[in-house]
């Protein structure tokens, strides 16, 4: 839903003590006008003077870049094949001991071959709602509407035949699709006004997926829940504000709470220790969609950096010691770290929602200002225009 009120507001229920007798406030004769005046705005303003609607960051409600008219050799690639199988597929790791460290290359190909037109539908998704936010060219904009509204009526990713990388795939999509889509849902340039039976029809898809997400994902024992939960909690929350559902936001915060409570003193993630040389490169993996998911709960009013004692901020402050050195680690679970994707720079877009909750340290500052601007097509894209739009002008 559009939203009339600013990023973040919430209107608060009116809990006021009354006259057993009369129904009005309690000590205050002439408060029947008041109740009056409270009828009328409930009547004019109707649910949202009750609660205001779930919002993105304010950075999502920029407008298209600079509109360009002229002449385009943008083409509009073909829809991939909607993904309606079941969602059985290879682990990267298959053949692995517990730890899942261990990189399997013929599993790992086989697991592309069988995902690619799932991988195709995000990757080019986030590429053209990039594309149109920084030039409004309408092609663009019906390109992801053809293809996100081809998958939609497919009801593609619904199956209930998966195994856990199938269901992972699944929450994967789901976020890299409707926080996508956020771009083109709340931009001050409103670019689905004229297409609004479609952008239902691709909400109603995303908030069916959301729910299957929560039934895969739900009711984990605590050793069991890591990385991917987390990944699965920002897809719903992404859902949630895409879709408007209270229930959605809710699950994602409730999970949040919990990987919030995982982090331990010195900022370590067990279930990711257990990762053995790769412990460090996945605790960077889920600083994304926790920082996502806080970022997204402050901009509704819900601030989760308290939770377990700044636990967010620990976990981040780890990592970016862990990279400079990853020492700690080894003395944790006895493995030299793999320090290979820590090498990427995209791999640390959280830096993005992460330095905009927290007073981020010079040196912090100073990586992420170097590795600008963050594209990451599992968080909806261009995340440096979002959280530090004025980055190219400090370079």
């Amino acid at each position: 839903m559009n939203n009339s009120f600013p990023v973040g507001a919430a209107v608060r229920r009116l809990d006021v003590p009354r006259d057993d007798s009369t129904g009005l406030i309690a000590g205050h004769a002439r408060s029947h006008s008041k109740v009056k005046v409270l009828a009328l705005a409930l009547a004019l303003f109707g649910p949202a003077v009750q609660a205001a609607g779930l919002v993105p960051p304010q950075g999502y409600y920029a407008g298209i870049e600079k509109l360009k008219t002229g002449p385009s050799d943008y083409t509009c690639e073909a829809v991939p094949k909607p993904y309606t199988d079941k969602l059985q597929f290879r682990s990267k790791y298959e053949g692995s001991d517990k730890a899942r460290a261990t990189l399997n290359k013929a599993s790992e190909k086989a697991f592309r071959d069988s995902t690619a037109s799932i991988t195709t539908l995000e990757r080019g998704v986030s590429k053209q709602v990039m594309q149109y936010m920084r030039d409004g060219r309408p092609r663009q904009l019906d390109c992801t509407l053809e293809w996100l509204g081809t998958w939609a009526r497919a009801d593609a990713l619904m199956s209930t035949d998966y195994n856990h990388t199938g269901k992972s795939m699944r929450k994967w999509a789901l976020g890299s699709l409707s926080s996508s889509w956020l771009h083109l849902k709340f931009s001050n340039s409103k670019p689905l006004a004229a297409h609004q039976q479609e952008a239902e029809l691709i909400e109603k898809w995303f908030a069916r997926l959301a729910d299957q997400v929560v039934k895969d994902w739900s009711d984990l024992p605590l050793e069991k829940i890591n990385n991917h939960s987390y990944w699965a909690a920002w897809s719903v929350m992404a859902s949630a504000v895409a879709t408007d559902r209270r229930d959605l936001f809710d699950w994602s915060i409730k999970e949040y709470r919990v990987a919030a409570n995982q982090v331990d003193a010195q900022g370590f993630l067990p279930n990711e220790l257990k990762r053995k040389q790769r412990a460090l490169a996945y605790h960077n993996y889920a600083l994304p969609p926790l920082a996502m998911i806080a970022s997204f709960a402050q901009a509704n009013g819900v601030d989760v950096r308290p939770e377990n004692n700044g636990a967010l901020k620990r976990l981040g402050d780890r990592v970016l010691s862990g990279v400079e050195d990853p020492s700690p680690f080894k003395n944790k679970n006895g493995e030299k770290q793999d320090m290979h994707d820590l090498k990427i720079d995209s791999k640390y877009a959280w830096l993005e929602p992460w330095c905009s909750l927290y007073r981020c340290s010079a040196d912090a500052l100073e990586k992420k200002h170097d590795m600008q601007p963050f594209k990451s097509f599992r968080l909806g894209g261009d995340l440096t225009r979002v959280y530090d739009p004025q980055a190219e002008q400090k370079k």
